[in-house]
């Protein structure tokens, strides 16, 4: 046993440690208070299939143009070929929900008067503005027909799936917008599923609670070109990203390898995740496996849910978050290849004990580095769980700081989708998460902006639309941070589409360089922080 004495300058050092230790923001529940009165459901009483337990998301996007951040909620429904008769009663009681932000901390429901209660079996949403007239429509992803619902710019939507194209029959979960050949009107790559069978096959060991995605076919994604003209044109085959038997639970969209143009990857569930090259050349190469993207040290048992991507170690390359059943797989880019770093970084310790599903990467501190929020919950039972927040130290490490960061940690949920976004316009990011057959929970950020901050909204040519694919890349002092503006991440979600960097201690960006989506750059010194600037390109800085 060791003398007192020799114990005294342990604890004095233990203290200062401590002391020396940052304040760390805290997220606050403020769902009741915001006004959200949403319960996602999956249409029936108990859990039983695939379809009912994949989950839903949420988009954060302005989609009235106030400068304010509005939520779109995706809803399940009581559909024969999926749902137990048991939930018959819920038939066409259930519909997706539109939020409107007042301004003042509170959402007002406009679903019924915006036009977009849809009613389908919907999973995940996405917003861009494909027809270039300055706001933004709405695309739903459903088990059946996707619909498309066009911003009429007066609070309204139409819906114009069919005309459009868009209108995919699979089941379908993701879909990141994008202008993968640089013509100048944004495409879409659309992530699909599985086949379900109604609940046909049987063979399965009942304590799992129902079969899993090996036990259907996979269907394969899609990629459309949009003609400039309201419609869409499928391009898969011919752009080379035909799998037919992909397992599409998510998709992301960024430049992977540093080359220039837009790179797509899929998670796949139960099986090889898929990266796509763009090639320049209006087609894609699929080289996950050679790059290490495939699979992550885990191996093919896992299912892979939502991609995010950033430049975690702050290195100039994109690197990805992969949540699944397992431990995660964080791959950091080294260049020519993906290095899977979840363990040497701490994540696979925390997370092994969860069922991840949302992932994302924020700095929700605002200390300049990328964070990690991981919304957990059983994949076969209406288990809750307890999500994970992790911060980066800076020097390659994730530390686990849930249990100190508000009463919502100390409680459990069955998570699935989940997304960030400054909601109340004050510099620090906020979070969204959607929890199974629940309700969802806004967490407002209490001391994120603490530190200094710069959010920019950059906008193409007239200030009418979001640069979608620009790249970010901003200078304080000694730490450069590069991002860049792609709002679809993670699970079935979408993100706010302002590029938020996290300054520390500095007064002031001293280079902020954008990298438009045709390959021009604007380049801007000495940018004051604690600001929401908008950049247009090709106007005066």
């Amino acid at each position: 046993m060791r003398p007192v004495a020799m114990l005294l300058p342990w604890i004095a050092m233990a203290a200062a440690a401590r002391g020396a230790e940052p304040e760390l923001p805290v997220f606050t529940d403020v769902t009741e208070q915001a006004g959200i009165h949403v319960k996602h459901s999956y249409g029936d009483y108990e859990l039983d299939n695939i379809v009912e337990g994949t989950g839903a998301g949420a988009v954060f996007f302005d989609y009235n143009g106030d400068g304010r951040l509005d939520i779109y909620f995706a809803n399940g429904c009581w559909q024969k070929d999926v749902n137990h008769n048991r939930g018959r009663r819920l038939r066409d009681q259930l519909c997706n929900t539109l939020q409107r932000n007042n301004g003042d901390g509170t959402f007002t429901d406009v679903t019924t008067e915006a036009g977009v209660g849809d009613r389908s079996f919907s999973f995940g949403c996405s917003a861009a503005d494909y027809d270039n007239d300055g706001d933004l429509d709405l695309y739903v992803l459903n088990y059946g027909p996707n619909v498309l619902y066009r911003n009429n710019g007066d609070g309204t939507f139409t819906d114009v799936s069919g005309p459009s194209g868009l209108a995919n029959p699979h089941w379908s979960l993701s879909a990141p917008w994008f202008d993968y050949d640089r013509d100048g009107d944004l495409d879409v790559y659309v992530a699909n599923y599985l086949e379900y069978d109604a609940g046909k096959f049987r063979s399965f060991y009942a304590a799992t609670g129902y079969p899993g995605p090996l036990s259907y076919s996979g269907r394969p994604d899609a990629l459309y070109r949009n003609n400039g003209d309201g419609t869409f044109t499928d391009v898969t085959a011919e752009a080379g990203v035909h799998n037919t038997n992909g397992r599409g639970m998510s998709a992301t969209v960024a430049d992977l390898n540093n080359d220039g143009w837009l790179d797509v990857y899929v998670t796949n569930d139960g099986m090889e995740n898929y990266f796509y090259r763009n090639t320049g050349k209006g087609t894609f190469e699929e080289e996950a496996l050679v790059t290490g993207m495939a699979f992550g040290e885990g191996g093919q048992g896992v299912s892979s849910m939502g991609p995010a991507v950033g430049d975690v170690d702050r290195d100039g390359r994109p690197d990805i978050y992969v949540p699944d059943m397992g431990y995660g797989c964080l791959l950091m880019n080294r260049g020519d290849y993906f290095e899977d770093r979840t363990a040497p970084s701490n994540l696979a310790v925390v997370c092994g004990q969860y069922t991840g599903w949302g992932g994302l990467l924020l700095d929700y501190d605002n200390d300049g580095y990328l964070d990690v929020f991981i919304a957990n919950g059983n994949a076969h039972h209406e288990y809750s769980e307890e999500d994970v927040l992790m911060r980066n130290d800076g020097r390659g490490n994730f530390i686990d700081v849930a249990r100190q960061s508000g009463d919502y940690f100390h409680k459990k949920y069955v998570g699935r989708g989940a997304t960030y976004g400054d909601f109340d316009n004050d510099g620090d990011l906020d979070l969204l998460v959607v929890n199974l057959n629940d309700s969802p929970r806004l967490l407002r950020n209490d001391g994120g902006n603490r530190h200094a901050w710069l959010t920019i909204a950059a906008r193409l040519h007239g200030g009418k639309r979001d640069a979608i694919g620009a790249r970010l890349c901003v200078t304080a002092g000694a730490l450069t941070q590069v991002q860049e503006l792609m709002p679809v991440t993670g699970y079935l979600s979408q993100a706010d589409p302002r590029v938020h960097f996290g300054l520390g201690k500095a007064p002031r960006a001293d280079r902020v360089e954008i990298r438009w989506p045709d390959g021009r750059t604007t380049e801007l010194e000495n940018v004051e922080a604690n600001q929401i600037l908008t950049v247009v390109q090709d106007a005066e800085p």
